[in-house]
């Protein structure tokens, strides 16, 4: 693997060439199209190269840069840093370099040129309705059957006193650091934070992390964050939970509690914001949520039935596989009958720390609230004689696997994993649930020796095992002693 001793600008040429190329002309409008989708970030590029392939007429627009958030500044950019930074001695510079060339070489996939040449017309500029309801790109109208919105979101700057005046880093500005800062404040302990406190104390930043809540990643298990929490710690990262920040002073002084901290730079990863007050949406008859998300319903659409939406402007659980799913009911929705529905989709999800942390469906405490009876089964991934013989594995302090069902049954209603290749392991679980398949199906599977996929049979047997009941263990006792 080729490493650049650089912060790799050249290969971030390579991606805006190909992402939003200067000597793009937009195309003559046609007369009419059946779906013209806003916005380029995974929700957008899925409806429209998708519903192209179908022989539809179709136009994007984008605004920026073609590929979204989970190409330019979110999932490959911090994924590349993780994975780099689990170097020995790796540097700023060569993380850096590293994630530009990666992001550099997905780019084709998501280019202009691209979809150009699947038959999309694609119109780079601003995108917002006119008066008369139709959607423009500029002052070209759009005349369209269907329109689907996937403009996205946009990180989120809390109204923290000195906060904005210290000009603070957000995932659309990190990625573009060319030095590493000598210390960082990260506000917030969800996935970003604790995935880029990481990144960064790897390299050699001291870095403080900040979270109102009395744990990181405070939507999942206890366990799971107390977990994550020592792996941070052994990292270096400075941890100030349940206290939150009061006030910035000058350009980095952080406030929290009593204390003050100090720091050369901050970085915001508290929320996103829909990307939605720009596209003079009242005037189509789309409304908004009192979030400011598109407000719509189980088949994606909006108070106008010939628009739809999908992906980060207007689902609160704001992941590429989502907007992926969304878009897959979309193309059905908006093309032919509107019957695909998303309101009952099984979607997972992972924080990439070292301990992973992958998580689907329910977990003890939105069950608990719910009032849902449910069992627990659990297993220590240690004990798996894959993870014995793998050193990497073992280098994980704690990592355990748990999946909650109806209470007496095997319905599956959630899972849990913290350890090595997490989210990889929670993709079996994911498929059962989808599928209708319980617990008991994996004591039936027959899993290759030795594969960490093993832990599920071990659950499935720990299931099978709560029914042996007293009776069934008297009548096994009665037969077996009558057929001696």
């Amino acid at each position: 693997m080729s490493t650049p001793n650089y912060a790799g600008a050249e290969f971030d040429l390579i991606s805006k060439g190909l992402l939003s190329p200067e000597n793009h002309v937009n195309p003559q409008p046609q007369s009419r199209y059946h779906l013209v989708v806003v916005g380029a970030g995974p929700a957008g590029l899925i409806s429209a190269i998708g519903a192209a392939g179908l022989g539809a007429k179709v136009a994007l627009i984008e605004r920026h840069e073609m590929g979204g958030d989970c190409l330019n500044v979110g999932c490959m950019p911090s994924k590349s840093l993780l994975a780099f930074s689990k170097r020995p001695e790796a540097d700023f510079q060569q993380a850096f370099g590293w994630l530009r060339q990666v992001r550099a070489g997905i780019a084709p996939h998501d280019s202009v040129e691209r979809y150009t040449e699947a038959g999309v017309d694609v119109f780079l500029g601003d995108a917002a309705f006119n008066d008369a309801g139709q959607i423009c790109v500029g002052d070209i109208a759009l005349n369209a059957r269907r329109i689907a919105l996937c403009t996205g979101a946009s990180a989120g700057v809390p109204p923290i006193p000195g906060l904005r005046e210290a000009q603070p880093l957000t995932n659309e500005t990190v990625f573009d650091l060319k030095d590493a800062p000598k210390s960082l404040a990260i506000l917030g302990a969800g996935a970003i934070g604790c995935e880029l406190a990481q990144v960064f104390a790897r390299l050699g930043v001291k870095v403080s992390l900040f979270e109102l809540a009395d744990r990181v990643l405070p939507n999942e298990t206890p366990r799971a964050s107390a977990a994550v929490a020592h792996a941070l710690e052994a990292t270096g990262v400075e941890l100030y939970l349940g206290q939150g920040v009061r006030e910035v002073r000058g350009s980095g002084t952080i406030v929290s509690g009593e204390e003050e901290i100090n720091c050369e730079r901050i970085l915001v990863a508290l929320g996103r914001k829909p990307n939605t007050h720009s596209l003079n949406l009242e005037a189509a008859g789309v409304a908004l949520t009192p979030q400011g998300f598109v407000q719509t319903n189980a088949k994606l659409q909006t108070t106008n039935k010939a628009i739809y939406a999908a992906g980060d402007c207007a689902a609160n659980l704001q992941f590429t596989h989502h907007a992926d799913a969304q878009a897959r009911a979309l193309i059905q929705n908006t093309l032919f009958a509107p019957t695909a529905k998303v309101d009952r989709l099984i979607v997972p999800h992972c924080t990439y720390t070292d301990p992973e942390v992958a998580s689907v469906g329910e977990n003890p405490a939105s069950l608990e609230k719910r009032g849902t009876a449910f069992d627990t089964y659990e297993f220590d991934l240690n004990e798996l004689d894959r993870s014995r013989a793998d050193p990497r594995v073992l280098e994980e302090a704690t990592q355990h696997a748990e999946v909650y069902t109806v209470k007496g049954s095997d319905k599956i209603l959630g899972a849990t994993i913290v350890g090595y290749d997490a989210g990889e392991l929670l993709a079996p679980i994911g498929l059962m649930m989808t599928n209708g398949l319980g617990l008991s199906a994996a004591a039936k599977t027959i899993f290759s020796y030795p594969t960490r996929s093993e832990f599920l049979k071990r659950l499935g047997d720990a299931y099978s095992r709560t029914r042996m009941t007293p009776a069934v263990a008297k009548g096994f006792r009665w037969w077996l002693d009558r057929t001696l």
